[in-house]
């Protein structure tokens, strides 16, 4: 059933792998470019790493940000406020009481270079030389603090943790915001920087990265039998949420509607996902109830489908558990395949791949799927952009994470 309070997205702000805003962004996902490049070789020769390439951010921060906003802020945070800049313009930058206005936008990890750093100076220099600012900028609030700051958002600022989940559950909870009467407006999505020697060493343990080192561009192959793990990425998206009544007033531009919002969790492993997807099904399944969609109306599924042996075809089978038959018409795209995954940012971006699909009636391609896994279950859409019907459509975003977290989000055409 649906919610009295319709909740909309009125702006869109990304900082990714495939450019510095939102528009360069989807036009290379259009277009199936990679955003996996080798980086520094130094980190290979001094740390031994197996893997020797990422999705690294498009345009860096010294681009964009001025020299007094890099040094008080960690990667993480710098990501954010980009994306948020971008959004909230996007949006009109419209008049509000900062009481009505909040913040979710979350990180998986948090300051990660910023804590590495303080820990290497504090051995090699001494505790005097620990930075002052250190404590705020490995803060995994801290994006979502810079953010109320930036924009006076009162309402609340918050950061919801949840791995690889993160991003889009911290857009559920600004929904949530606005249904429950918190806020007006929301400012909400996610981001990561976490390319850096010692969380590939640690991902690279966990045998979840590509080790397709010869050729990066193709490393992320997500349902292709020789997938063989991720590539990691970096950046951040963000959106902005409003009542749909609020938007109406100022007459504000509308891109879709998050219709319903689906939360779940395993209880299983730590790690794997729960073999027969039934909290991945729960989740979308409760995103699906709370809107007022059904399954048949559902053209587009945005994958979380990292490019993992096992992952992908337990997601693939559930998105055909909770949608049925109705699965046979849905265009499905794992677009990992060319950003990478934002770990705690993926969410966020991937939500705004599923609103511009909507918008535009385009299903982004999945790159480097040569030979399909025969297991799956479902129409993948592969190296070009697949049209999706006219008339009134929805769309799933899902995206799952490390300790059992499950977000399903509905997204439909105004």
């Amino acid at each position: 059933m649906s919610h009295p309070i319709d909740v909309v997205v009125t702006g869109l702000g990304a900082t990714t792998p495939l450019g510095g805003d939102v528009p360069t962004t989807w036009a290379a996902a259009l277009a199936g470019e990679s955003g996996a490049r080798p980086f520094d070789p130094e980190w290979v020769e001094t740390f031994g790493l197996p893997v020797t390439f990422a999705a690294t951010i498009k345009v860096t921060p010294d681009e964009v940000l001025t020299r007094p906003e890099i040094k008080r802020m960690d990667p993480s945070a710098q990501y954010a406020i980009i994306a948020a800049r971008e959004a909230w313009a996007d949006a009109g930058a419209p008049e509000i009481d900062g009481e009505r206005l909040g913040a979710v936008v979350s990180s998986g990890i948090g300051g990660i270079w910023t804590t590495l750093e303080a820990w290497d100076t504090l051995r090699e220099k001494g505790s005097r030389r620990v930075l002052p600012m250190t404590v705020p900028m490995m803060m995994p609030n801290s994006p979502t603090a810079y953010v109320s700051l930036e924009f006076g958002a009162k309402a609340g600022a918050h950061a919801v943790v949840s791995a690889c989940a993160t991003g889009a559950e911290a857009i559920g909870y600004g929904v949530d915001m606005i249904r429950s009467g918190r806020a007006d407006i929301v400012i909400a999505g996610g981001t990561e920087a976490t390319i850096h020697p010692m969380p590939i060493a640690a991902f690279a343990a966990s045998r979840t990265l590509s080790l397709r080192n010869d050729d990066p561009q193709a490393a992320s192959r997500p349902y292709d039998v020789d997938r063989d793990g991720f590539v990691i990425g970096e950046g951040a998206g963000v959106v902005v949420l409003e009542s749909a009544a609020h938007a109406a007033a100022r007459g504000a531009r509308v891109y879709g509607r998050i219709a319903g919002v689906g939360l779940s969790a395993d209880g299983y492993h730590i790690t794997s996902p729960e073999p027969s997807g039934d909290g991945q099904i729960r989740a979308m399944k409760a995103a699906l109830a709370e809107s007022d969609v059904t399954a048949a109306d559902v053209v587009h599924v945005n994958a979380h489908a990292t490019s993992t042996v096992v992952g992908d075809l337990i997601e693939a089978r559930s998105v055909r558990g909770a949608l049925g038959e109705d699965s046979d018409h849905v265009a499905l795209s794992a677009t990992k395949s060319m950003t990478g995954h934002l770990l705690g940012g993926a969410g966020a971006l991937e939500t705004i791949f599923t609103v511009l699909a909507v918008r535009d009636r385009q299903a982004p391609p999945t790159i480097n799927v040569e030979t399909p896994d025969p297991e799956l279950v479902l129409d993948l859409v592969r190296d070009k952009p697949r049209q999706l019907r006219d008339g009134d459509v929805a769309a799933l975003n899902n995206s799952f994470g490390f300790g059992g977290h499950n977000v399903a989000l509905v997204v439909t055409s105004v």
